[in-house]
């Protein structure tokens, strides 16, 4: 069972997946598959799917990333509990990766593909699971490098 202090990441966890879940069902439901919207706006909301990973890499790989979201699902779990991660801001990052993990799996689960629909010129179409991963790692490594810089100024005084 969860510690207590614990349930904070996990609901930050759910809340992802819910608001990923939900803007691609309302996607599925208002723009028609391969249609875009705004049409005059260089960033348009647009729908299409991915069989690959973030970003549309490693297409027609559905086999490969559920079992491999499957595995850094567990070990996010593990880093929860794990003391050396015990920093709030860790925890942050590793709750964005877990529910970024989970909403795409759900996608791959249920249809073979995750949709995409935020699109930046030049940049391939991505959703918000994909955001919160990225947003998750940066987190996490800003916060274990920034860590990291305060325990190296406090050997050295």
């Amino acid at each position: 069972m969860a510690r207590r202090r614990d349930a904070w990441f996990l609901l930050i966890a759910v809340a992802v997946v819910g608001l990923d879940q939900f803007v691609k069902w309302t996607i599925r439901q208002t723009i028609e598959f391969g249609d875009s919207w705004p049409a005059a706006w260089p960033v348009k909301l647009v729908h299409i799917t991915n069989t690959g990973a973030a970003f549309g890499i490693l297409q027609d790989s559905g086999p490969l990333l559920a079992v491999t979201s499957l595995i850094g699902m567990a070990a996010i779990l593990v880093y929860l509990f794990n003391p050396e991660f015990a920093h709030p801001l860790m925890r942050v990052g590793l709750a964005l990766m877990l529910g970024g993990a989970v909403g795409n799996l759900l996608d791959r689960v249920m249809s073979g593909k995750v949709v995409d629909f935020i699109k930046f010129p030049h940049f391939p179409a991505f959703n918000v699971a994909d955001s919160a991963i990225s947003v998750g790692v940066l987190v996490l490594v800003w916060t274990m490098l920034s860590e990291g810089e305060k325990g190296s100024n406090s050997e050295s005084s």
